[in-house]
């Protein structure tokens, strides 16, 4: 029989409730936002270069076949007979699934060439993978669709193909559920859709050609689907709004500022920012951090012929520019340092974490420097100056070919990191290849934050929601309900290179005051929400759904749109 509640502990433990649940107005200490890290995998196989997470809450990575592997394939059998170009089949794994829940690893088997290849989701959840390298890979098409009987696998398109090679490409999922495919090496000023319609061929994109420099560092260039239904592309220091449906640039943007290069090779990140119902998703913020001066590419690989060791330090800025004003600028801030080859992800709290990289050098073999392990937090709507907070290290450099993905459950996983073209083990950071997979828990998973936390016990599962109509999520809260209550969605990206391909969050509406029953002691809330207008605003597919009450955000439902 449990004794009478102590009354002091009782206090302590109200006062600590209330100080979660305001939390979010009164700002949390810098030590209260530090998070950890934990190692989930000392050997994953393969190191990813690519990393999606799916909708069945696996997580699909993959490198390139004739790169290395230290996890052998099942399935299909191994011959140890390669068949000639452009299939590879030998005995070893190249991308493998990982599962959330079990943290287990299943081999899968890759058929072409995937090296610095893009990809995207399309609306039934199938990730659609498009070009890589050479005639092995860099007019393919590939799809991997997740399934619950784990014997889902790459399957090679034989009816659909890139026109141009695309290696060093960038993918976006389309209002029409189609993916346009812009750029790539071999001056593929241009771009392409798949599926394609009959007749259709390549776009020519001269801006592509103008952002071009001796680096050629336009490749990878970021892409956002405006609010507008245009794309905004932005390489190298500048940017255009596309009207991609009739190849016609409607708008252009100011150069930006700093100094530098943001994309491949100078690697920095993009992320759209963010919509909001309160303005019908029509305001769009583009926000691009880090990357690299001009030059910093040719001196790291000059370096491997003279033996010199400068490498030029990367940028310490980032800008943000609202797209959709009428006199759109860069504004711009600094970080709490250089980086370059750094992600940038979304949190379920609408915050930003930014996440790998260097301190000097770029993208490239062997061409990065100093490993920067702390990951920092970007909170946009705090006051110029108040907004970035530098977070716990990780132990685990992750420089080149390196990724991070934001996971249902709200941690970071971050994998990758080989700065070689075949596997290397050894202990010098710079020539490493790792296989380990690790993840970063953010503040807000902080057990004190527990009472607090919502977790959604109903959603409509996984027919899809009818653009602009309403569906109803229950939940509950062991705590006290905070009066800015956010419901968000999250469209998982595809990562490589640093740079998240058709990240998207939306906070919705309710449609009507959030209803609170109370049962056996527990809190039942009940709220019906109102889905995006339409696929301009969320293109069609899978959406993780988390409810954040007080800053503090629930773990993901999965949800579709379209």
């Amino acid at each position: 029989m449990e004794g009478p509640a102590n009354p002091l502990a009782m206090v302590v433990k109200l006062v600590a409730v209330l100080l979660v649940i305001t939390s979010s107005c009164w700002g949390r200490k810098e030590e209260d936002l530090q998070g950890r890290w934990e190692l989930l995998l000392e050997n994953a196989g393969i190191a990813a270069i690519h990393t999606i997470v799916m909708h069945n809450n696996k997580v699909i990575m993959f490198d390139r076949p004739n790169h290395g592997s230290n996890i052998t394939r099942t399935s299909p059998p191994c011959t140890n007979v390669r068949p000639p170009l452009p299939i590879y089949s030998d005995c070893w794994a190249h991308s493998i699934e990982y599962d959330i829940a079990t943290n287990k690893v299943r081999p899968l088997h890759i058929l072409t060439d995937t090296w610095c290849s893009s990809g995207a989701l399309s609306s039934n959840g199938t990730l659609v993978q498009t070009g890589g390298w050479g005639p092995a890979g860099a007019f393919n098409v590939r799809y991997y669709t997740p399934c619950s009987d784990g014997t889902c696998d790459w399957v090679e398109s034989v009816t659909e193909k890139m026109l141009g090679p695309r290696w060093y490409a960038s993918d976006q999922i389309l209002p029409d559920n189609r993916i346009i495919v812009v750029g790539g090496t071999d001056n593929q000023f241009n771009y392409e859709f798949v599926p394609k319609r009959p007749g259709e061929g390549l776009f020519n994109l001269p801006f592509l050609n103008q952002t071009n420099d001796f680096e050629q560092n336009n490749l990878y260039p970021f892409l956002h689907l405006s609010s507008d239904g245009n794309l905004f592309i932005f390489a190298n220091r500048d940017s255009i709004l596309l009207d991609y449906k009739n190849n016609k640039v409607i708008r252009t943007f100011p150069t930006m500022p700093g100094g530098g290069a943001r994309n491949y090779p100078s690697t920095g990140s993009s992320v759209m920012l963010p919509l909001d119902f309160s303005n019908g998703f029509k305001t769009v913020e583009i926000m691009i951090c880090g990357g690299a001066p001009v030059g910093s590419f040719s001196r790291a690989e000059e370096n491997k012929k003279s033996n010199s060791q400068v490498y030029l330090e990367a940028l310490e800025s980032c800008g943000r520019m609202e797209i959709t004003s009428e006199n759109p600028v860069w504004e711009m801030e600094d970080m709490p340092g250089p980086r370059v080859l750094n992600d940038m992800i979304i949190l379920p709290t609408g915050e930003i974490l930014i996440i790998n990289g260097a301190r000097n050098g770029s993208a490239g073999w062997q061409d990065a420097r100093i490993p920067v392990l702390n990951p920092w937090l970007y909170s946009a709507e705090n006051l110029a100056g108040k907004r970035f907070t530098v977070l716990a290290p990780s132990t685990i450099p992750r420089m080149y070919h390196s990724t991070a993905n934001l996971l249902p459950d709200g941690r970071i996983l971050a994998a990758g990191s080989n700065a070689n073209e075949n596997y290397t083990f050894t202990d010098d950071v710079y020539s490493k290849t790792e296989l380990r997979v690790d993840a970063y828990s953010p503040y807000y998973l902080d057990p004190v934050y527990e009472r607090v936390r919502p977790n959604i016990t109903y959603v409509k599962p996984w027919a899809a929601i009818p653009y602009g109509s309403e569906f109803l999520v229950n939940f509950t809260v062991s705590g006290k309900l905070s009066s800015g209550v956010r419901f968000h969605v999250y469209a998982p990206p595809f990562t490589s290179h640093s740079w998240s391909m058709n990240q998207r969050m939306l906070s919705l509406a309710a449609a009507s005051p959030i209803v609170k029953e109370k049962k056996s002691g527990k809190r039942f809330y009940w709220v019906v929400l109102t889905a995006p207008p339409s696929p301009v605003a969320a293109p069609s597919g899978f959406y993780m759904l988390t409810i954040v009450n007080g800053g503090v955000p629930s773990q993901a439902q999965w949800i579709r749109f379209g």
